[in-house]
């Protein structure tokens, strides 16, 4: 029998301080604590996932690996690029709608729910209760689509 992967169960992120991760991942996207202790903390995203944060004694960030975060339109995008901008201070990343690196040099990339690269998200309860229609871009194939899109 084949495995069937049906997502991602967590992301782990190396930060400094935890419970700073817990405050910052909370401000900017409402995220819920779930559990935490003696130097990693876990926070709820989405249904079935969750953000596990762990102390390190030094951060190392990487230019390219990075993890995207669904939020529901171009209204909630813009929130949190001012968010980050302006009360965080942190630069968003040219070239794309919304990456930015989190305090502990972590990039995140933000995507909605109208984005064409997501129609993989079809079947999703959440999608199919937010009525999301996509264009016919989502009908190209990924070799058709820019780089830096999705």
């Amino acid at each position: 029998m084949t495995v069937k992967a049906y997502g991602i169960n967590h992301v782990a992120l190396e930060v400094s301080d935890a419970q700073q991760a817990i405050a910052f991942y909370s401000d900017v996207f409402g995220l819920e604590m779930l559990a935490g202790g003696e130097g990693a903390a876990w926070c709820g995203l989405g249904e079935h996932q969750f953000l596990a944060f762990f102390e390190v004694p030094e951060v190392s960030p990487n230019r390219m690996r990075h993890f995207g975060i669904i939020v529901r339109d171009e209204e909630q995008i813009e929130q949190v690029r001012a968010k980050v901008r302006d009360k965080y201070r942190l630069e968003l990343i040219e070239g794309f709608r919304c990456d930015f690196r989190d305090p502990w040099g972590n990039r995140i990339q933000v995507v909605d729910l109208h984005d064409e690269s997501l129609v993989w998200l079809l079947p999703y309860q959440e999608v199919q209760k937010a009525g999301i229609v996509f264009s016919d871009m989502a009908d190209r194939s990924a070799e058709d689509r820019p780089l830096n899109e999705g």
